[in-house]
């Protein structure tokens, strides 16, 4: 049940402690003085200790003082049998758990120190947790751009101040917006995500601020928005460049107010909210065509991200490479599969216009579709094995064989699913709202059946 050191200078209050504990499935070990405690903790950490305050040489505060600073998360039951106000106050004011008087009441000893266990577990469980967050939002790969970006996680994360994230489309912003959560003071709180891009501009103040019932046809009952869901925690607006100038509007005012109404409400909510925010577009030159308003980028732009892309850390490629598909093995409950050496220089040549995104998908597929435990070049596909290269292309400047590149691969990817363009838009990661606007942008029209 658990290990308590029982500190005390007299010997038949040590005694007795240990009768009773033992009693109740716990082990305990007692020591006459402060010092003896501090040894005895060093040597092996307990799970609680019972403190007296009145001892010879330094007293129990003096004790409680050093444990705070070399142990500040062991539970410590302070006892006394001449306590005063003050000095229970003091007590719990350096940390301690609980203050008992003596003589003491066994049920209530017990009592405090059942619950002082368990909100240590609890703390201790939230600890492993939150490690485990962090390991499975991993950033993966040590290329300086990306070493570079984890230190400024580390750095900006314990703050609270607004994050504005950029990189093209697949690069991992969403996982630079997580990291940047879990490593902060609002950890324990939600994490609520927002793809301004998917929802449809008449329902994207219903959305975030969320509607009274009967507010507009079909709100038959009252809705929470995403600000308020995120309340104490993080809200991640994906792809901010893609709301209308009227919702902006309304973005800005919480930002500088904390304040917002539901549609069709007239109360007015606050929040504490830390704002992430990230797109793919270039917000100086939305801000000169007049689609995205100056004063709401500067004010998101208290610390800036940005992504690079894949073509830019080609060194982290075999990393990337080895974890998805290994993580797809796991889950598919398959045996793990190799990545031959050409296949992996083939997968570091290529361009990668869809980054981390594109290689996760491809990725998955190889290790659904190649028979056998190696995965070779010859299962790649046709534009990774001739490097993404395309015939007519050798005048164009890299932006443009870049955009060639693109156009073809979503004609292609379309054609694959039957001109569906909510399956494309699942089957390579992207919203479909903005799958849309690019096949409008090259002129891809869905084949009809």
């Amino acid at each position: 049940m658990g290990r308590i050191l029982i500190v005390d200078d007299e010997e038949s209050i040590r005694r007795s402690l240990a009768g009773i504990l033992s009693d109740e499935g716990f082990s305990t070990d007692g020591v006459g003085d402060g010092e003896k405690a501090l040894a005895a903790i060093r040597e092996e950490l307990p799970d609680l200790v019972l403190l007296d305050i009145a001892m010879p040489g330094r007293d129990g505060i003096e004790i409680l003082e050093e444990l705070r600073q070399t142990r500040p998360d062991l539970p410590v039951v302070m006892m006394s049998g001449h306590g005063t106000i003050e000095t229970a106050v003091r007590a719990t004011q350096l940390g301690a758990f609980d203050f008992v008087e003596k003589p003491l009441s066994v049920e209530k000893l017990l009592l405090i120190i059942r619950n002082a266990l368990e909100r240590s577990k609890l703390r201790n469980e939230n600890v492993r947790l939150r490690a485990e967050s962090i390991r499975a939002h991993e950033i993966l790969g040590d290329a300086p751009p990306i070493r570079k970006l984890k230190e400024q996680i580390q750095v900006a994360a314990p703050t609270n101040g607004w994050v504005l994230i950029t990189g093209e489309n697949g690069t991992g912003k969403e996982m630079v917006a997580k990291q940047i959560h879990v490593q902060s003071k609002r950890a324990d709180h939600p994490f609520v995500e927002v793809n301004c891009a998917a929802i449809p501009e008449e329902l994207i103040e219903s959305e975030l601020f969320g509607h009274e019932r009967g507010a507009f046809t079909g709100a038959i009952a009252r809705k929470h928005g995403k600000f308020e869901l995120a309340d104490q925690g993080t809200i991640f607006l994906d792809e901010i460049a893609d709301m209308s100038l009227r919702t902006q509007a309304k973005i800005l005012r919480i930002l500088q107010e904390h304040k917002f109404e539901r549609v069709g409400g007239i109360e007015t909510l606050e929040v504490d909210v830390r704002v992430i925010a990230a797109t793919n577009k270039n917000l100086e030159k939305e801000i000169q065509d007049g689609t995205f308003r100056e004063d709401l980028y500067y004010r998101l732009n208290v610390i800036p991200f940005h992504v690079p892309p894949l073509r830019e850390r080609k060194g982290d490629i075999p990393v990337l490479a080895r974890a998805f598909a290994e993580t797809f093995c796991s889950e598919s409950g398959s045996a793990p599969k190799e990545i031959a050496a050409r296949a992996m220089n083939l997968l570091q040549a290529y361009p990668w216009p869809g980054n981390v995104r594109e290689l996760r998908n491809l990725m998955e597929r190889l290790v659904l579709m190649t028979p056998g435990q190696k995965i070779r070049d010859q299962d790649l596909p046709e534009e990774i094995r001739r490097g993404g290269r395309f015939e007519g292309t050798d005048e164009m400047t890299l932006d443009e064989a870049r955009k060639e590149f693109e156009r073809r691969f979503l004609a292609e990817r379309l054609e694959e699913n039957d001109g569906n363009i909510s399956r494309t838009a699942e089957s390579i990661g992207m919203a479909r709202e903005s799958l849309s606007r690019k096949l409008r942008a090259f002129k891809i029209k869905a084949p009809r059946g």
